[in-house]
């Protein structure tokens, strides 16, 4: 099966940007409005919510507060998957691609402080990384099978690889300086 050519012009550029900001952006507000939710008056940055108080009363709240992101994560990946595979929407791989890349990043991040998924599957004794390796397996299926289907080159793969950690690379880096509490 041949690989078909799709152009990384202006505009993928600038839809992978908004791809990433989206993504992030839904992730850290399902936390925070879970956070609301539970009734704790939370913060949030480009790259964290958090109770301003600094604790959750119960240990579930935490981990309800901590499965909001990934869960939205992977609803936003589904809806994606299902669109790519039902018509020709080459330009959504990019928020495709970016759901996987953040859980995949959240996993590695995992080794050094759990992130969410590791901190559910530790609390609920499955091990550390039992959660993080299936919502990265999940995702990495959903790529897997459409970059099959639009037979995506390897390079064009790469290349939106590449956009994905710069913008990404861009949003953690502003929130680690800059702290811009955003609600």
């Amino acid at each position: 099966m041949a690989s078909t050519t799709y152009k990384v012009n202006a505009q993928y550029i600038l839809l992978t940007a908004l791809a990433v900001l989206f993504s992030w952006l839904i992730h850290e507000l399902a936390h925070y409005f879970a956070g609301v939710l539970l009734g704790y008056d939370m913060a949030m940055t480009l790259n964290t919510a958090y109770p301003v108080s600094g604790h959750y009363a119960k240990d579930w709240h935490n981990q309800v507060i901590s499965a909001a992101g990934p869960i939205i994560t992977i609803i936003e990946a589904i809806i994606v998957f299902v669109l790519m595979r039902n018509g020709r929407r080459a330009m959504l791989y990019t928020f495709l691609f970016t759901c996987f890349y953040m859980r995949l990043l959240a996993g590695i991040i995992s080794f050094l402080n759990p992130n969410d998924e590791a901190r559910i599957s530790k609390a609920i004794g499955l091990g550390t990384f039992t959660l993080p390796v299936l919502v990265v397996a999940l995702l990495f299926y959903t790529i897997y099978k459409t970059s099959q289907q639009y037979r995506f080159t390897k390079k064009f793969q790469l290349i939106t690889l590449v956009l994905v950690i710069l913008f990404t690379s861009i949003i953690v880096l502003s929130d680690q300086f800059l702290k811009f509490r955003i609600l």
